[in-house]
């Protein structure tokens, strides 16, 4: 639908017994070009509506550029509150590891995953993912005793890939985004 509909509906609201506020009623050009949402401007009789940058719908950030980026920002905003809800049971001794683990993957990475069926990651993106995933496993793993040294120190990735017996957070994703493109062929 052309936004020369959507204008027309809108005039034509009063007809059927509907206002549209203007101070509420906000619009966003969506592209990739730096400049594209400069040149638009929508207005009625009544008066002109606003332009943003970015807005949420249905728990989703979407921008006026089409980036993720803001999407994976606010996703592990989100986490990290969680994490830091739940960071004393993940470095509690009295629980074992794999109750840990099992509060991370049903509590804390479905935060982070929701709406990953979607998302086209970029290496950065990928990056910022794992390293979020890396500090939950080092508060659930806990430091380790260096052999050499006697001395205390963190676990570097590699050992956390070895603690960690399920798929990373990137597999999932993937795995989830395979899944999802299944699901949707089969609708075809």
């Amino acid at each position: 639908m052309s936004a020369f509909r959507i204008l027309f509906t809108v005039e034509e609201y009063p007809e059927i017994g509907l206002k549209v506020n203007g101070n509420k009623t906000k619009y966003m050009v969506m592209s990739r070009d730096q400049n594209a949402g400069k040149s638009h401007s929508v207005k009625t009789d009544i008066c002109p509506f606003g332009g943003v940058e970015q807005f949420r719908y249905l728990g989703t950030t979407l921008t006026n550029q089409s980036s993720i980026q803001e999407e994976i920002k606010s996703k592990l905003m989100s986490a990290n509150a969680c994490y830091h809800s739940v960071q004393n049971l993940l470095s509690s001794t009295l629980l074992s590891k794999n109750i840990k683990i099992k509060i991370y993957s049903t509590i804390i990475l479905p935060i982070v995953l929701c709406g990953c069926k979607t998302w086209s990651l970029t290496l950065r993106e990928e990056h910022r993912l794992r390293v979020f995933e890396n500090r939950v496993l080092r508060r659930i793993f806990g430091p380790t005793r260096d052999e050499v040294t006697g001395e205390w120190r963190k676990l570097h990735n590699e050992e956390l890939n070895d603690l960690y017996f399920l798929l990373n957070i990137i597999r999932v994703m993937k795995s989830r985004r395979m899944r999802w493109a299944w699901h949707v062929a089969r609708m075809g």
